[in-house]
């Protein structure tokens, strides 16, 4: 028995084995290549002669791989400011009562305050108003709290 593989065959195992490889790679570019080997398994299914096929295979991978690209999961995602971000630290957002600002050099506004059974340094953020009362948590610097008014809760 001869086991030679038709090449519609050869394009589809070629088409499995990169979309395995693109679940540990995680980019989906593979995946793309994959669905051009999957335009070549189709040409040479209907009988075209193996240049068109690489060649449609070729040019369906790329305007894919285009198309990913110009998608939103393609584009290259900037990272956030860890200290800005409440899904890195869940004390971003959490408000705190401040009744007493000291005037630092520069014109800096600092504050020490009890928050989670702990003392904190707490710093006012530019163009906040150091008036006492309630303020959100901005962002963290070390064991620093940034800090603004807030604006949904009065005094």
């Amino acid at each position: 028995m001869n086991m030679i593989m038709e090449d519609w065959m050869n394009w589809l195992v070629l088409a499995g084995i990169l979309a395995i490889l693109e679940i540990f790679s995680g980019t989906f570019y593979l995946l793309m290549i994959a669905i051009g080997a999957l335009a070549g398994a189709i040409l040479a299914w209907l009988g075209f002669g193996n240049t068109t096929q690489i060649l449609l295979a070729a040019v369906v991978a790329l305007l894919a791989t285009y198309l990913l690209r110009q998608s939103k999961y393609g584009k290259i995602q900037k990272k956030g400011d860890a200290a800005r971000d409440p899904n890195v630290n869940l004390d971003i957002g959490q408000v705190l009562k401040i009744e007493d600002w000291q005037q630092d050099a520069g014109n800096q506004y600092s504050a020490r305050v009890t928050y989670r059974g702990a003392q904190w340094d707490v710093q006012l953020e530019q163009h906040s108003d150091p008036a006492p009362g309630l303020f959100k948590i901005c962002a963290i610097h070390g064991s620093r709290l940034i800090v603004a008014n807030n604006s949904l809760h009065a005094k």
